[in-house]
């Protein structure tokens, strides 16, 4: 304890560490205001974000053929076919987009999460609760529910000769999702909780199209349409007689983020012999970042200041040992705390328990800023759950406290301030840039983003990843290849080896 009250003396009494820790949390905030100017040159109004029931951001788009259901009940139905249209980027697919009657500019198709199926949802606001059974373009039935849930059932696509049947069945709060071959054979896929608080539900046939997204070039995304064809209706329970019976509802506009109906086409539906067409487009899903997000801000955007804070720290925590070697004053120090260990470990836990605070500090003030910023300029902001922004916000404390202790035993092990200060920029900082500037390909990149320290800033990723979502998650689109606790692992164990080095070369170097 005295070589901790003794560094941390020295550390608050020197005027221009002190400054260089507030300072460093100051600027942070002021390159985010400077960062994001440009945006306010050419504002873009981009069409809020709904949240869902978790509190993260949601795509709710689709069209609803849809009927109130009061109180306990069930919905079962055959789906024969689902098709669709997708824009081509390059105007080439008229002649296929006659084949599929579409308009001149798309082709046939559809994407690989294109949905059709039935909804049993809380209400017909966006973000709402809700549970479905589906097929999809290229991954069989599934089971979704409250956006982030998915849950796989029978494989292969349905056509006349083998549709998939689906069910869903409401009981209180529960709402059990079963799917078949046959109609007579089920298999339960799985089941979800609807607010119990919610006595009338909408219950009907759905179709949803997210957009194409193609890899080169950074990643884009193209429109899409899809059609699902439905046999007929069967219900159970009570079901309220709406005026007209079925009623066809366009659910929000597209979100922004999952592409717009394809041109020339629109969303609806009709009755045949059989039962239903319903076409539509947009998504059901949480929103995500690459070419799925489209014009908004994520929380990684807000702490872009992070790089100025740890900059001016690192600074800070190798001029804290270098500025003893420089002026002589390391043999007092070593004087008054004989156990030279002691003494360094004091020294690291004086550093990182200002950098903790500086980064967590900065981070809290620097995401309701952008946020503001954000709004101002008719920019959409990806939210996340609370607990994933606190964990930004301590994660930002945390990556900088490891970077600071970092700084300070290559501070030990180089001895000179400028070489060490360049030594972690160039860990830290470069790999960085280069993984997520586009200047690597994604698989040198990926592993910049594994081996090095930068690994450590994937502790503020917020951007969500889902299997059921399709992007491109790469660093070219802001992802990074670690998780944020294992990325800060890596970053901690580097912190760890070079602490481990500097001691060693303390007891055994210097005087």
């Amino acid at each position: 304890m005295r070589a901790l009250h003794a560094e941390w003396t020295k550390f608050r009494t020197v005027r221009g560490w002190a400054l260089g820790a507030v300072g460093a949390m100051l600027a942070s905030a002021l390159f985010l205001l400077v960062g994001t100017a440009s945006s306010n040159e050419h504002p873009q109004r981009a069409t809020a974000l709904s949240a869902g029931p978790g509190g993260g951001a949601v795509n709710d788009s689709f069209y609803f053929v849809h009927r109130a259901l009061s109180g306990d009940g069930g919905i079962t139905v055959p789906v024969t076919a689902l098709t669709g249209v997708l824009a081509d980027p390059a105007g080439a697919g008229t002649a296929s987009a006659a084949t599929a009657g579409g308009p001149s500019g798309t082709t046939s198709g559809v994407t690989p999460w294109s949905k059709a199926g039935i909804l049993v949802k809380q209400s017909l606001d966006q973000g709402s609760s809700y549970a479905a059974m589906m097929v999809t373009g290229a991954h069989g039935v599934r089971m979704q529910d409250d956006f982030t849930h998915d849950r796989a059932g029978l494989t292969g696509s349905p056509s006349t000769a083998e549709p998939r049947w689906l069910r869903l069945v409401r009981t209180g709060g529960t709402v059990t999702g079963y799917d078949s071959t046959d109609g007579e054979r089920w298999t339960e896929v799985g089941t979800a909780r609807l607010p119990e608080s919610t006595t009338t539900v909408q219950v009907g046939l759905f179709v949803a199209a997210p957009a194409a997204v193609q890899a080169s070039g950074g990643g884009s995304s193209s429109p899409a349409t899809a059609t699902g064809s439905f046999g007929r209706v069967t219900l159970s329970g009570s079901w309220g007689q709406a005026a007209g019976g079925w009623q066809g509802l366009q659910v929000g506009d597209d979100a922004g983020t999952s592409g717009s109906y394809t041109p020339g086409t629109s969303g609806g539906w009709t009755t045949t012999s059989e039962g239903f067409t319903v076409t539509g487009a947009g998504d059901i899903a949480p929103v995500v970042g690459g070419p799925a997000l489209g014009p908004a801000f994520t929380v990684e955007t807000f702490l872009v200041g992070t790089f100025v804070g740890l900059i001016m720290l690192t600074v800070v925590a190798v001029q804290f040992v270098t500025a003893e070697y420089r002026r002589g004053l390391l043999g007092q120090t070593l004087a008054s705390t004989p156990h030279r260990g002691r003494m360094l470990l004091a020294k690291a836990a004086v550093v990182a328990t200002v950098a903790f605070a500086v980064g967590a500090a900065a981070a809290a003030v620097s995401i309701p800023l952008g946020e503001l910023r954000a709004r101002a300029t008719h920019f959409a902001v990806l939210t996340v759950p609370t607990t994933v922004q606190t964990r930004a916000v301590l994660g930002t404390g945390l990556l900088l406290a490891a970077t600071a202790v970092l700084s300070l035993a290559l501070g030990v092990v180089l001895r000179r301030s400028a070489t060490a200060i360049t030594a972690v920029v160039a860990a830290t900082v470069l790999p960085y840039l280069l993984a997520f500037g586009g200047m690597l390909p994604s698989g040198p990149a990926e592993w910049l983003l594994r081996l090095t320290p930068a690994a450590g800033f994937a502790v503020q990723q917020t951007l969500p990843r889902y299997d059921q979502v399709l992007t491109v998650y790469a660093p070219s689109s802001g992802y990074f290849p670690l998780s944020p606790w294992g990325g800060l692992a890596v970053l901690g164990a580097w912190s760890a080896l070079a602490l481990a080095a500097a001691t060693v070369l303390l007891r055994r170097r210097d005087v």
